[in-house]
């Protein structure tokens, strides 16, 4: 959290919440979403500045009940989730591929799920931003480790396959995966589960 935006907090601390204005595609593209866009249930406009990106990945924390939001100076921007708050690389590399997240986060994987539609969630443990309600603390933001599930981008389920050994569950597959040199479990989910298993919300309401 960039300290200009926690010092704003302090000046103006009862800015509204903005909902519906920002969300996180499958992708992990931050898309903007005007009135029109929100009305029509479009997707919105990719964000293509790249400083403003930067800014929003710096400030992107979560509040104790899983709502994702972006914290734009004194104003909270909670964010719509297509599907999960992480969305989930794999960059290949001389070392070896590694994950990583739409906020430059290096993820080391525990598990992965597939879902009744054929996508692929790499669960890991995070180190994200989360917001309190300690009233007394001027601070009340903190970094804390957290196991979450990212979605992996559409354009990697290839190379994933090539990693994993599947087998035939009821509605979708099991089995294993290997990610460096380490057997991984590949279990099956709904996708309905999700949010409840990982404690977010995908459309945040006031």
């Amino acid at each position: 959290m960039d300290d200009q935006v926690l010092r704003s907090l302090i000046k103006w601390p009862n800015v509204p919440d903005c909902y519906g204005w920002l969300a996180l595609d499958r992708r992990g593209q931050w898309r903007m979403r005007d009135e029109f866009t929100q009305k029509n249930q479009l997707p919105g406009h990719v964000i293509q500045h790249a400083a403003l990106n930067e800014f929003i990945i710096r400030n992107y924390a979560c509040d104790e009940i899983g709502r994702y939001f972006f914290q734009n100076g004194p104003q909270r921007v909670f964010i719509a989730l297509d599907t999960t708050p992480w969305i989930a690389r794999i960059i290949p590399s001389e070392t070896g591929p590694h994950l990583t997240n739409q906020c430059h986060q290096t993820m080391e994987p525990t598990a992965a799920l597939s879902d009744e539609k054929g996508n692929i969630y790499i669960v890991s443990t995070v180190d994200q931003t989360i917001y309190g309600s300690n009233k007394n603390d001027n601070n009340q933001f903190v970094k804390r480790d957290s196991q979450t599930v990212a979605l992996l981008h559409d354009h990697d389920l290839d190379h994933f396959s090539e990693l994993a050994k599947l087998r035939e569950e009821a509605c979708s597959f099991g089995g294993s995966w290997n990610w460096q040199g380490k057997q991984l479990p590949l279990e099956p989910i709904h996708s309905e589960e999700l949010a409840s298993r990982f404690n977010y919300i995908a459309q945040p309401q006031p």
